[in-house]
């Protein structure tokens, strides 16, 4: 059975389907250039945290409790496998973590086929501390960068990282902050919401204008917004309906007056970029679109 979707912008660009990705991906026929994946690090086991100042419980929703190992390398065979059947022989898979789940996701990796290319790892610059005083500062998660085909290239557009870089090579540590509080839809976010710095980085990197992009476990939609602010097209999947309308609301935000230049405005990481292309410098707030080409269901 073909999904039904649950939320289309206006110009097509930004598509939202509730459901499990697996089934969903299986479910129709149709090639990405990319994904960015965040799956569930299993970590709800009753820790805790600081936010905005205050001890809070890390539990985020049985979606994300341990599960086992034997569970969790199943689910994520599973997720890894789908995804993998719906990318372009050129494609190429970013998946974020930490040491909880990255080297599992690694290992599947692997086995399915992919050629790791980069552990990118995004140093947080604003981490909240650690209460216990008993381990090092949890400050950094792992993006993980793979391709599809070991013999089959893949994009890189190199220029434009090292004119973000100040000229140079860009390095595979990033250092920039969680979200901010611009970022939260009306105070509110997904607890495991990346910042749209991050995403607008990695979609520069290995996308062009035009390009398709998934993200099985979008949230709060940040993979769509910064796709839409680049002139990409996105296609995300969340089995809650709650992050849905979080996304859902981000997007339609993105078209009214003026907010998307004030969005480009804000996303940090571009301080020493003085040579981007044309799409990163217009006045339209990079590159909208007046209508994208639609997904087959």
């Amino acid at each position: 059975m073909m999904p039904t979707r649950w939320y289309t912008s206006a110009n097509r660009d930004f598509t939202l389907v509730h459901g499990d990705c697996v089934e969903m991906l299986r479910s129709f026929d149709f090639e990405f250039d990319v994904a960015f994946a965040d799956p569930p690090y299993f970590l709800s086991s009753g820790g805790i945290s600081v936010q905005a100042g205050k001890c809070v419980c890390v539990d985020k929703g049985d979606w994300d409790k341990p599960r086992g190992h034997e569970a969790e390398y199943t689910f994520t065979r599973a997720w890894l496998n789908a995804v993998r059947e719906k990318l372009a022989p050129h494609g190429t898979i970013w998946v974020s973590g930490t040491f909880h789940n990255i080297f599992l996701v690694a290992e599947v990796l692997e086995e399915l086929g992919f050629r790791l290319l980069n552990a990118v790892t995004w140093e947080k610059s604003n981490p909240p501390p650690n209460l216990s005083c008993r381990y090092f500062t949890h400050s950094a998660e792992i993006v993980l960068w793979a391709r599809k085909h070991d013999k089959v290239p893949h994009r890189y557009n190199y220029e434009t990282m090292r004119a973000i870089a100040g000229g140079k090579q860009m390095r595979d540590v990033w250092r920039l902050p969680a979200i901010a509080p611009w970022e939260k839809v009306d105070g509110v976010k997904h607890p495991t919401q990346k910042p749209l710095s991050l995403l607008v980085r990695i979609l520069l990197a290995c996308t062009n204008p035009g390009d398709w992009v998934l993200d099985p476990f979008c949230g709060s939609g940040t993979t769509g917004i910064a796709a839409s602010l680049l002139g990409r097209s996105f296609l995300g999947i969340d089995l809650e309906e709650d992050f849905l309308r979080l996304a859902r609301v981000r997007r339609e935000r993105l078209d009214e007056d003026g907010v998307r230049q004030d969005t480009m405005r804000r996303i940090q990481g571009f301080e020493h970029a003085t040579a981007l292309p044309e799409d990163l410098t217009g006045s339209g707030g990079f590159m909208l679109r007046e209508s994208a080409p639609g997904l087959p269901f």
